[in-house]
């Protein structure tokens, strides 16, 4: 059990004594004593020749009472070491399986050691590929020597208790690829089954391979012996003279793996074995008794830590090694250096499948290296899953070891990419002369059907225990051979019965009688009706041989469809292959079984399978590339010559150049141990040599690498060094932390999560230019794209680790990681890591809209960082409309930045500060319906256990149906009332003076005003007039963050408001109407000359310059044409949306005439009362509360639906005062707080007016003012008009008309006086949002600011903007929505 004891070191395998020791052999099953034996370590002679097995001795066939087992030498003197201990007793179904590495399962069950993709860094100093023997070793001695270390792994993580036990979970982790070749049939290129498989099945012409793949690599399903290569065949021709000449130079290397694995032979005093019992008795047949014994394997036979500090468990002795041991007792890379190097700091990723390396773009150094991510359900998106792949930036070194098929077809898709290699990659590979067979039925039990829980009493045992070791004594060392027992794993047994009872080519013995056959019928009948388990069954005697050899060394590896394909010329055919046989089968006959040979023979015609693949980037003979693909050191050559790529070094079985006729994995280890410590000695690196304490595999690493510890690390640039890391580093740094206290924070929390990956396509410009943000930006981008073929792909991964912050939070937020592909870019492809995808994202920036939104940096592979910013808008436009929904969703509007600091990325929204940083690119993706349906494919929840997963996808599905549904149907949804609280307002602009102004007669109004902010330009007087049912804010907008007050106060302007009787205030409700609004103006007027009268040499006070919006002009007009304002103390005019000629709207007119026997005003005063408010409650009357759902109803184009029933109330009775795209959230959820309300005597006065066209004194005359003398009061005064193009409260009659009698009456105003009149239509705004819209500042200030510095500072003045809090926002980026 893992613990957290971290102090304590463990006793390594250099304390085993290898000098002969006589020891007291102990039978461990009854306890007898059998007196002394000596047992040296490696002590077995070597004698003999292959001749000896041609005639057999009968006589040493039948086991013999003499010969007990308890004369078999024990395990040699062993000194255990802190917390170990002797198994104790027979190893019971209890120590089979581990269910649980952890104190609290639900918590936890399993270690997991390697990260989460999300986490992974975008450059290490080393990356090694694969897990197994030789990317273990350069994983754990590279983080020794304190470098960062990236180790990626095609398989997922799986520690023991995980593996398959069973054929239907066997099956599932089964992954195939190459040619399919049989004999009878044509060949094929095939690939199928899960591609992150545990159990990978490698098709080629003559032999096929099986490998492993997961963290720990084949060593998760090898028969774990340790045999060294012996000095013959490390002298053969086709070693490098640095090892040809000095065997020994591996000695070293042996040593420090044997340190780490510990192999240790089956003790002698364990339970006995049936078929290591048959085994040596088949050596005494063949006169190869000396040969026979035990062999070292990397299997625990006690209690305690391992060398590394990982809690092993004894052996069960289940003999599933070839599936994977459950019972914690087998030392492989995953719990010794795999484990070691998470120790040390390195980093694993899983689900990882390395597809090609090239040199690093400069100015960077080192090498990319490709792989293609499985995880989260990837691979339904099969075009991209190879096509868009990820990459990590390896600064110093890469380390493959990814096995030898693997790495070669890593190397030979490298090669293709441009990465200059030899020409012998993938030549010389080799089956290792590995032969599998099986002695079916013989007279013997053997007990070699591997069980998940076997008996105690009646164990399997490893996998393999016993060998006939025949390589000395032959004057050709490829004479040299190796035969081993086996077992087949229970996955197996169901099939094997079958194919060694009916394919044909098997031998059987001879001479047995009439009741030997008998006998031999009835055990295969046991077994077809009792299962092969059946005892006396012919399963339960048959042997399981595995020979290794030597080979032809004459197979190659190619790519077709860029799929690899294995062809092994001459191995199945080889006369020393059937030679081979030869032996098995006298060995089979010596035991009265039926010879059979491997399956795969009969099945695709004289094939043979190995586990042991090697060769394919072999190292050189003569130090040249012209005979290898790498040095003796393993480093790869860059061609024909000596000459190699620096860093880039294989580590695994690829560099054997011949067959070993041994299992490999001691020479992969040694090889690798000494390739790597040759790297670190040229670096001068130094590895760190202490021993781990005791792991908590479920805790921190104990040493920490010191990119983490950033503060106490110095960075040189140049001759400089720092002890702060580049701002760039420490943003990584930190969201790399914040994602692993996410991730960290929803495993202890047992939170369920849930997750999709989704691939978009479309085009995008690369225009600095393209700063606007909005759709016709984005199409206009898109379109020139797509002229110039600036096609864009991303291929991102949606990860929400705890459901409830996706579903409960506000900003809906997951981790996004992936990769972004555009040409047009330099640097791609990107790499996309941990993202922020917010699903649902309320849009501030516009009223009703939720946005999906995609906010993230990525790095190209030159270095190169950028921001990406899309968003998916979804409003009211889809209401009602399920396609409109589709179009909406699946519509990516894409800006790409400059980075920003996260220092100085300080924002309200995600929308906000993804479009910070200077502008690159823009353009539009989409998803395409194919894609879509891959993409419901990868819908998966996580979580503990299954109630969890079902719970997490009803919630996310739950949700993302529910917000959906709201847009979808939004006519429908209940209506949004008030708040009680202020929301969104980021920009309060309180009036530097306020003023109580007392009317002629008697009315008490309020005037705000604002002192200039711009000291640098001579302070003018600005006279504002709100419209009806308003106040002051419309100018001093708190919810929007650069209002107009802000905006003429910075162009030196002293800005004053008046708050009138028909705005918001407590006078409105005493029936006053525009005409009686004119004396408010004329006393606001008289006390701005009073206060500011302008310069004293002046005679009379300074002319003041007045802008006037909707009924505030209206009023104003009635002023200036009736005589009550003089007009000479009007300096200009700006008139917003009407002055004198006000004409209703079509939809306003409706009202008026649609109720021809009563009007509405006076049908309302009947029901309601005389005053109508703009706000209202869910406590209010019942009338209001169903007047409130009726104007629902209130027909209006699909995109300017909401639900806010204040905003219905407004247009019920002014008309739709804005286009609500251009209004902000936060204005709209509060339009309650900005009107006020309006008397039905002034709604019946503004009804006449707009129904008759102009303005008119009060009742019940109506008197008509805009008579042609009252016109000519205006003479002088410069006007200019504007509307918005959408204004749907008034026509563009309004001003057009005015516009008109103006010009009539006047001229055009080019005469010698300079006066002017002018009008303007201002697309995309209606009404109101020409001064609360979010983007008026820029739309529709900047031209009234102009029209204002013309007549007051005179046509030759030049604005300069000033250098404030304002132009930073500007300059910024925070307001170009």
């Amino acid at each position: 059990m893992p613990s957290v004891v971290p102090d304590i070191t463990t006793t390594g395998a250099d304390d085993i004594q290898t000098t002969e020791v006589e020891v007291p052999v102990t039978n461990g099953r009854h306890g007898k004593s059998n007196g002394a034996s000596t047992w040296p370590l490696n002590g077995h002679g070597r004698g003999g020749s292959v001749s000896s097995v041609d005639t057999f001795n009968q006589s040493v066939c039948e086991p013999s009472p003499g010969d007990p087992w308890d004369q078999h030498p024990p395990r040699p003197g062993f000194s255990y070491g802190d917390h170990e201990e002797e198994a104790g007793g027979p190893r019971s179904r209890t120590y089979a399986r581990i269910r649980s590495f952890g104190d609290d399962p639900k918590t936890a069950q399993f270690p997991r050691i390697s990260k989460p993709m999300e986490l992974m860094r975008h450059s290490y100093d080393c990356v090694v590929i694969g897990s197994g023997y030789g990317g273990g070793v350069a994983a754990s001695r590279m983080a020794r020597a304190r470098e960062s270390v990236c180790l990626l792994e095609r398989g997922k993580e799986r520690w023991p208790g995980e593996y398959p036990d069973g054929t239907i979970d066997a099956v599932e982790q089964v992954h195939y690829s190459g040619e399919f070749a049989p004999k009878w049939l044509p060949s094929k290129v095939v690939e199928g089954g899960d591609p992150t498989g545990m159990y990978h099945m490698i098709f080629g012409r003559g032999q096929n391979a099986i490998v492993c793949n997961g963290l720990g690599g084949t060593s998760l399903m090898n028969a774990n012996v340790y045999l060294e290569a012996d000095k013959g065949t490390l002298q053969l021709e086709a070693w490098p003279e640095e090892i040809r000449e000095k065997p020994d130079c591996l000695d070293e290397y042996y040593a420090k793996a044997r340190k780490v694995l510990e192999p240790e032979e089956y003790p002698a005093d364990w339970p006995k074995l049936k078929k290591l019992e048959l085994l040596e008795t088949q050596a005494k047949c063949l006169n190869l008794g000396e040969k026979f014994r035990r062999v070292e394997q990397t299997t625990r036979f006690r209690n305690g830590p391992n060398s590394c500090g990982v809690e092993m468990y004894p052996s069960a002795l289940t003999g599933q090694d070839p599936t994977g041991l459950n019972d914690g007792s087998k030392n492989t890379t995953l719990v010794t250096y795999v484990a070691d190097a998470w120790n040390w700091g390195a980093e694993m990723f899983c689900e990882a499948e390395v597809r090609y390396i090239t040199k690093a773009p400069e100015p960077q150094t080192g090498y990319i290296v490709y792989f293609a991510w499985h995880g989260r359900n990837r691979g339904h998106f099969k075009a991209n899953l190879h096509g868009d792949l990820m990459w990590v930036h390896a600064r110093k070194a890469v380390f493959l070891g990814a096995g030898a098929v693997g790495t070669t077809e890593i190397l030979l898709r490298s090669k293709n990419m441009g990465l200059d290699l030899s020409d012998k990659v993938g030549q010389n590979m080799s089956g290792n002369g590995d032969i599998l067979a099986f002695g079916y039925n013989t007279d013997n039990e053997v007990n070699a059907m591997g069980r998940p829980f076997p008996s105690p009493y009646r164990p399997i045992g490893p996998c393999i225990t016993g060998i006939i070791d025949n390589r000395d004594g032959h004057e050709n060392p490829l004479d040299g051979y190796v035969v081993e027992e086996g077992t087949m794993p229970s996955a197996l047994a169901p099939f094997l019965q079958a194919m060694l009872q009916h394919l044909p080519g098997s031998i059987k013995p001879t001479g047995e009688g009439l009741i030997g056959s008998l006998k031999e019928n009835l055990a295969r009948v046991g077994s077809a009706f009792l299962g092969p388990y059946f005892r006396k069954g012919a399963m339960e005697r048959t042997q399981v041989y595995l020979i290794m050899s030597h080979d032809s060394n004459q197979a190659y590896l190619t790519l077709k469809n860029d799929k690899p394909v294995l062809e092994f010329v001459g191995v199945g055919r080889s006369d020393h292959v059937k030679y081979l046989k030869g032996i098995l089968e006298k060995a089979t006959k010596a035991v009265g079984g039926t010879f059979v040979s491997n399956p795969w023979d009969s099945l695709l015609g004289e094939q043979q399978v190995t586990v042991h693949p090697i060769g394919g980037a072999c190292m050189a003979r003569d130090g040249t590339g012209s005979t290898g693909v790498t040095n003796h050191r393993g480093q790869v050559f860059t061609g024909s010559g000596s000459e190699t790529h620096p860093g880039l070094i294989v580590t695994d079985a690829a560099v054997i150049p011949t067959a070993l006729g041994a299992n490999p994995f001691a020479t992969i280890t040694a090889l690798a141990e000494r390739s790597v410590d040759h790297y670190i000695k040229e670096q001068g690196l130094t590895i760190d040599t202490r021993k781990n304490g005791i792991l908590d595999l479920f805790g921190p690493p104990q040493h920490q690498h010191h990119s983490h510890k950033h503060k106490n690390r110095r960075y040189h640039l140049g001759r400089h060094a720092q002890t702060q890391p580049p701002a760039e580093e420490t943003d990584e740094i930190e969201r790399i932390d914040s994602a692993n206290n996410a991730i960290t924070t929803a495993r202890r929390m047992n939170d369920s999560g849930f997750g999709f990956t989704e691939v978009m396509c479309g085009y995008i410009h690369r225009d600095k230019g393209l700063k606007r943000d909005n759709i016709d930006t984005y199409e206009l981008a898109a379109r020139r794209a797509k002229s110039l073929s600036e096609t864009a792909r991303f291929f991102l991964s949606v990860q929400s680790f705890n459901i409830r912050s996706i579903i409960n939070d506000p900003s809906h937020r997951a981790m996004l990681t992936g990769t972004f592909v555009c040409p047009t870019l330099e640097g791609s492809p990107f790499m996309v890591q941990r993202g922020d995808f917010n699903l649902f994202l309320l849009d501030r920036k516009a009223p009703g809209t939720r946005n999906l939104t995609y906010d993230f940096d990525m790095r190209g592979i030159n270095g190169r960082k950028l921001h990406f910013h899309g968003y998916k808008v979804v409003d009211s436009s889809v209401a009602l409309s399920p396609l409109q929904f589709w179009k909406s969703t699946s519509t990516l509007y894409v800006t790409i930045t400059e980075p920003v600091p996260d220092s100085e990325r300080k924002c309200e929204d995600a929308d906000e500060c993804g479009l910070l940083g200077e502008i690159v690119a823009k353009g539009i993706m989409h998803i395409h319906l194919a894609d879509f349906l891959s993409e419901v494919l990868t819908l998966t929840p996580t979580g503990s256990s299954l109630l969890q997963k079902v719970m997490s996808a009803g919630n996310f599905l739950t949700f993302f149906t529910r917000k959906s549904l709201s847009l979808l149907l939004a006519p429908l949804t209940p209506l949004q009332y008030p708040t009680q609280t202020y929301l969104g307002f980021v920009n309060n602009t309180p009036a530097t003076k306020s003023y109580k102004i007392r009317a002629s007669d008697g009315v008490i109004t309020t005037l705000h005003m604002w002192e200039s902010t711009n000291p640098a330009i001579e302070t003018k007087n600005l006279f504002m007039i709100p419209g009806a049912s308003v106040d002051h804010q419309i100018y001093a907008l708190p919810t929007i963050r650069y209002n107009a007050v802000n905006y003429f106060c910075r162009a030196g302007y002293r800005v004053w408001v008046t708050v009138h009787r028909i705005g918001m205030l407590m006078v409105a409700q005493d029936d006053w109407t525009t005409f009686d609004a004119r004396l408010d103006f004329k006393a606001c007027l008289k006390k701005i000359r009073e206060e500011y009268p302008g310069s004293p040499s002046d005679q009379e006070p300074e002319k003041i310059y007045t802008i006037a919006h909707c009924m505030g002009s209206v009023a104003l007009s009635t002023g200036l044409l009736d005589g009550t304002i003089p007009a000479s103390w009007i300096k200009g005019l700006t008139c917003s949306q009407v002055f004198m000629n006000p004409v209703w709207s079509l939809a306003n007119m409706f009202k008026i005439i649609g109720l021809p026997i009563i009007p509405g005003d006076r049908l309302y005063k009947m029901i309601g009362g005389d005053w109508f408010s703009f706000s209202t409650s869910k406590n209010d009357s019942i009338f209001q509360k169903g007047l409130n759902e009726l104007l629902r109803l209130m027909p209006d184009e699909r995109k300017e639906i909401c639900n806010n029933a204040s905003c219905h109330r407004v247009t019920m009775a002014l008309g739709r005062c804005w286009n609500h795209h251009n209004l902000n959230e936060a204005t709209h959820r509060q339009i309650d707080r900005f009107f006020g309300g309006v008397s039905m005597t002034l709604m019946h006065v503004l009804m006449k007016q707009g129904y008759d066209g102009h303005v008119m004194g009060n009742g019940p005359l109506f008197e008509r003012l805009d008579t042609r003398d009252n016109i000519r009061r205006l003479k002088g005064i410069p006007i200019m008009l504007f509307v918005g193009r959408d204004n749907a409260v008034l026509s563009l009659e309004s001003t057009e008309k005015t516009y008109e009698v103006l010009t009539d009456t006047f001229g055009t105003g080019n005469d010698s006086s300079g006066v002017q009149y002018s009008r303007r239509v201002v697309p995309d705004y209606g009404h109101l949002d020409c001064w609360m819209g979010r983007n008026a500042w820029k739309d529709v200030y900047p031209f009234v600011r102009e029209e204002i510095d013309r007549v007051v500072r005179g046509p030759e003045y030049k604005f300069k903007d000033p250098d404030d809090k304002f132009h930073e926002l500007v300059k910024t980026g925070k307001l170009l929505y």
